[in-house]
């Protein structure tokens, strides 16, 4: 059984659905009933910061802020519908806006969990009007590292964490490859891969460190993840009827 919504997502008893978390995820997820399907926002938050907590980068007692946008659909069919709506008379609707300003988000718990950290990161999730593909956000700040670091500290720490894994490619350091003019990271140059790509840059000059991951609010982030999880339990290539950036 695969669950899909937050129910089950931080209870006991229940694996959580992202065969990357560590080296001993598939064999958990290869020997239990009930599986639930990570959230989106959660999926790139947890790839940034557990890695960075288990090596003792960032501290386990520190609050980490997160901050992402995610296409229209990410809000499920009523903001579908808003951001879909034709005809005369019908309000503009917003190009972009934050939400979850109560900082109580339903993803925050399993951020934390996940992610190994013993409060809960200060989340604030956005949304733009197009309709898939995410990027998520994760200053990593003086405040809240056990040392001082350097952005090619952290970008090891995460390519070696996900060495070998092929849905999450790490970019390397500073890449501006990726970038639309050499200038713009988009939000959706994943959609319909069930890829999510980490990339870190850096100012070293101000100590200042940035990590970034882009997936697809609805392939890694959504369905994709529950395709893979079927696959690893079936037997069959974790690949199957998957699409990988190239």
């Amino acid at each position: 059984m695969i669950g899909a919504s937050t129910a089950h997502r931080v209870a006991d008893g229940w694996i959580y659905g992202f065969p990357e978390l560590d080296k001993a995820q598939r064999a958990k997820l290869l020997a239990s009933r009930r599986i639930s399907n990570p959230g989106c926002y959660p999926t790139g938050a947890i790839a940034i910061l557990r890695p960075l907590v288990d090596a003792g980068i960032v501290r386990a007692d520190s609050t980490p802020a997160v901050f992402g946008v995610s296409g229209y659909t990410g809000g499920g069919k009523e903001l579908i519908a808003v951001h879909e709506r034709t005809g005369q008379g019908q309000p503009e609707v917003e190009p972009f806006g934050l939400y979850g300003l109560e900082l109580t988000h339903k993803h925050v718990p399993e951020m934390k969990k996940y992610s190994h950290l013993k409060h809960a990161p200060l989340f604030v999730p956005s949304v733009g009007h197009y309709a898939q593909g995410m990027l998520i956000t994760v200053p990593i700040t003086r405040d809240i590292v056990a040392k001082k670091v350097t952005a090619m500290d952290v970008h090891q720490v995460l390519s070696d964490y996900y060495a070998g894994e092929t849905f999450v490619p790490v970019r390397p350091l500073a890449d501006r490859k990726w970038l639309e003019r050499d200038r713009f990271l988009r939000a959706d140059r994943l959609v319909d891969t069930n890829s999510m790509e980490l990339a870190v840059y850096g100012n070293e000059a101000e100590e200042q460190i940035l990590a970034v991951a882009s997936l697809d609010n609805l392939g890694k982030g959504a369905s994709g993840a529950a395709v893979q999880v079927i696959n690893l339990k079936t037997g069959v290539d974790e690949t199957t009827g998957l699409a990988v950036a190239a």
